[in-house]
């Protein structure tokens, strides 16, 4: 059974689409370059701040420490106001005493008072607090400047995103059918709404992120050797150590996260085809097989979610391992030195915030760089979209059809096109359709009919040849002054989110609820509107039981409200049973009055009384005339129309 697989895309130009995604940030680029500048100095204070906290800790590490150097002994010892008995006593305590324990102090505080004011531990509490509160500072600005930059990029991100939206859905006006014809609506709109989101998220996530992480990841290793070499070198090793058992871990696990992507995408294909035919399988008792492969799929997928995330669970401990064999190295390396008298207590402090501000940027920059990734990939399609051909600019037409003088003549003279420039779809249309006609084009699929419609309302621009209306080529016409003198009624009826009322008179200006009601009489749609809560203020959308026919007749009254001098009908009555198509099918007859008409329809029924009909095949008119004379000729039509009604043939 084949299935629907899923597909992840990767930027096809990183470098290419990041450089084209910052060129259409230049509007912002002051906010931009701003915010980017806030997060540097809020990093550049966070790497300055150990150095100070260094500076606080020996100073309190100093103000617990007996003033007992060589200069101040030497100044007691030559004192004369000090009695021999109390310099024998101070003589005795330095031979027995033993640094800052608790029991040196206890025999300090037992000293003479002459000699214990030389020698106590003394805190320069003005010079500690003066520290305290210039660090004070720098966690408070550091703080602020990141939130401002946060707050500066998240509005650029939906300034942005806003900007993408709007410039899309003024791009999508001005594409061509074709465009559409080529993409699917789910795919188009995905760009619209998905891309634009991740832009705006990963960017937003990403830019900041880069630049401090990169800025605390350069800073920490400048920082680091400044302050000491050797404890630098012992932070960086061990962190290496620690960077290179998950370098191996990753290589292992990510061929299990993409393989789990690919029976994810695999499983839900599934699953989608067999809900979706869930009638076909029942009908053909294939709920045996269908569940032996589900389980296969979900087999596979278990075993590629199992290994995925233990190898992913392994990397937040291995982290906190690099961290924290980080710090015991520099421990360790600390007291050796600090033992030694060639740092202070304070570097080892300052050391331990710096293994941490040189390990963790780097998750964040790998995982940066996996969102600007995605955002490449992202803007790629979007950009896509905007890099699309456009129709035409008509704003230099001068020539203008008013709707009201509009007499309704229309004349194909040697139309050719073809879709792709290549296979001729309309070969070589001649027609001249008469004010208040009723047109109907009848052919096999394929022949061209809603081809011919699509040129006359100028979705298309014909290759060769030209349409007139009352004498006025079409290629100097505005393809809204064209739409504007079409009313169509299509078979795909189509009910927007909205009140009947907003339904009815969709984008035409001043129409009354009596004209809409009376509209809705003439085609027979007006009990139904009173039956619903409301009326005309009722709500529709895709959730109610409105039948397939009741729409159609509300649309048939959005046509009628128009009030344009030609109509088109394309398949309107190909989706309704038999008994609604007799309710449509004398709906339209009313809105075919005074119109110029074109009716494309299969079931030959319903185009009897055409004053025209056209019979098209592989894009040529082969046959024309009206319903009798074209079966009395026995030709094409003949022939389709006995397919139809063989058994109500004479």
């Amino acid at each position: 059974m084949p299935r629907m697989r899923r597909t992840y895309e990767k930027s096809k130009d990183f470098k290419g689409s990041m450089l084209r995604l910052l060129k259409n940030l230049r509007p912002w680029r002051i906010a931009l370059l701003f915010a980017l500048t806030l997060a540097m100095i809020s990093a550049i204070l966070a790497l300055i701040s150990p150095n100070k906290l260094s500076d606080l800790t020996n100073e309190i590490n100093d103000g617990l420490i007996p003033n007992m150097n060589k200069e101040t002994i030497a100044e007691i010892m030559s004192d004369e106001n000090i009695s021999m008995e109390d310099k024998a006593l101070f003589q005795a305590f330095l031979q027995s005493s033993n640094g800052t324990d608790e029991e040196t102090l206890v025999k300090i505080d037992a000293l003479p008072t002459v000699i214990y004011e030389k020698i106590k531990p003394v805190m320069d509490m003005e010079k500690i607090i003066s520290i305290a509160i210039l660090l004070a500072i720098f966690y408070i600005v550091s703080s602020i400047f990141s939130y401002i930059q946060s707050f500066t990029l998240s509005s650029i991100s939906n300034k942005f995103a806003k900007n993408l939206r709007t410039r899309i859905s003024t791009k999508i006006n001005t594409l061509p059918l074709s465009y559409f014809d080529a993409h699917e609506a789910g795919d188009v709109l995905s760009r619209i709404t998905n891309d634009v989101d991740t832009i705006a998220q990963h960017l937003n996530q990403s830019l900041s992120v880069l630049v401090t992480s990169i800025t605390l990841f350069v800073g920490s290793v400048i920082m680091m050797f400044v302050t000491n070499w050797i404890m630098a070198l012992t932070a960086i090793i061990a962190s290496i150590v620690g960077f290179v058992l998950m370098g191996l871990i990753l290589g292992k696990s990510q061929k299990y996260f993409n393989q789990r992507q690919v029976e994810l995408g695999n499983l839900n294909g599934h699953i989608e085809e067999i809900y979706s035919g869930h009638n076909v399988v029942k009908a053909y008792n294939g709920e045996q097989k269908a569940f032996e492969e589900f389980d296969s799929l979900n087999e596979k997928l278990f075993d590629c979610n199992r290994k995925s995330q233990f190898l992913s669970g392994l990397m937040q401990p291995i982290m906190g391992f690099i961290g924290n064999f980080g710090y015991v190295a520099v421990c360790i390396a600390g007291a050796i030195l600090t033992m030694n008298d060639i740092i202070s207590f304070g570097v080892i402090v300052a050391f331990m915030i710096y293994v941490r501000l040189f390990t963790n940027p780097l998750s964040q920059i790998a995982q940066a760089l996996t969102f600007l990734q995605a955002t490449a990939a992202a803007s790629e399609r979007v950009f896509e979209i905007l890099d699309e051909k456009q129709m035409a600019d008509e704003s230099n037409f001068s020539t203008y059809l008013p709707q009201e003088k509009v007499k309704g003549k229309i004349e194909f003279k040697h139309v050719k096109f073809s879709y792709d420039g290549k296979r001729p779809i309309i070969k070589d249309f001649n027609a001249t359709v008469k004010p208040g006609e009723k047109i109907a084009i009848v052919g096999p699929t394929g022949a061209g009919k809603t081809t011919m419609v699509n040129l006359l309302m100028k979705f298309y621009e014909i290759d060769h040849g030209d349409i007139l209306i009352d004498g006025v080529s079409t290629k100097k016409l505005t393809r809204e002054n064209i739409h504007n003198l079409f009313v169509m009624v299509l078979q795909d009826t189509w009910l927007f989110e909205g009140s009947v009322r907003e339904n009815l008179k969709f984008n035409k200006e001043g129409v009354t609820d009596e004209e809409i009601m009376n509209a809705c009489k003439t085609v027979g749609v007006d009990h139904f509107i009173k039956t619903l809560p409301g009326g005309l203020d009722a709500v529709l959308s895709d959730n109610d039981s409105v039948s397939q026919g009741q729409k159609q007749l509300i649309t048939i009254a959005r046509g009628m409200l128009e009030n344009a001098p030609f109509l088109i009908l394309d398949e309107a009555t190909s989706n309704v049973d038999t008994r609604t198509e007799e309710l449509v099918q004398k709906a339209m007859d009313k809105l075919t009055v005074g119109r110029t008409s074109f009716i494309i329809a299969h079931r030959l029924s319903t185009i009897k009384n055409a004053d025209l009909i056209l019979v098209m095949k592989e894009g040529n008119i082969v046959e024309q005339g009206t319903h009798e004379s074209l079966l009395s000729e026995n030709g094409f039509y003949a022939e389709l129309y006995n397919s139809q009604f063989e058994k109500f043939s004479e």
